[in-house]
């Protein structure tokens, strides 16, 4: 893999890394195999796991900050960036994790797009049109309307 192939499996892997820690918090990163937990939340933290494993002192050190700060904020999205940098930089510092972690995580199929939403009022989608979230939403359409009267604005 090269930088951009890293970007890439991190933008993929993403969901399934902040899912994980949405989930089990900074337990993550050392907490057993729970049948309970779906396939994305498993993919999360052998994701999280593997990184941790192979990582020296400071590279845990650095994981385990960023997935507990993630953990504790689980509605700011920087939060989560973090920990996706420092997937990032680990992966750019270690050949044998690279190989690793694409085994956990293998390329899509040409032409497969896969479509994430992670996250209280999230929405996901190839193609969109309108699309409202939030509490107490309001969507307006300005257009035309023809009555029997002619063409009349309509709110």
């Amino acid at each position: 893999m090269v930088g951009s192939e890293i970007v890439q499996w991190v933008e993929r892997a993403g969901p399934a890394v902040s899912t994980a820690v949405d989930a089990h918090g900074a337990e993550v990163l050392t907490r057993a195999e729970d049948a309970g937990d779906d396939a994305t939340v498993r993919a999360g933290r052998r994701i999280l796991q593997a990184v941790w494993r192979r990582g020296d002192e400071a590279g845990r050190t650095e994981l385990e900050r960023a997935v507990s700060e993630a953990a504790g904020a689980p509605e700011d999205p920087d939060t989560h960036a973090v920990v996706r940098q420092v997937l990032k930089r680990a992966m750019r510092d270690d050949p044998r994790l690279r190989e690793e972690l694409a085994s956990l995580l293998p390329a899509p199929a040409p032409g497969v797009v896969n479509i994430t939403a992670s996250g209280t009022r999230s929405i996901a989608a190839h193609h969109i049109g309108t699309a409202v979230t939030g509490d107490g939403p309001a969507a307006h359409h300005i257009g035309t309307a023809i009555t029997g009267d002619g063409p009349a604005a309509r709110p």
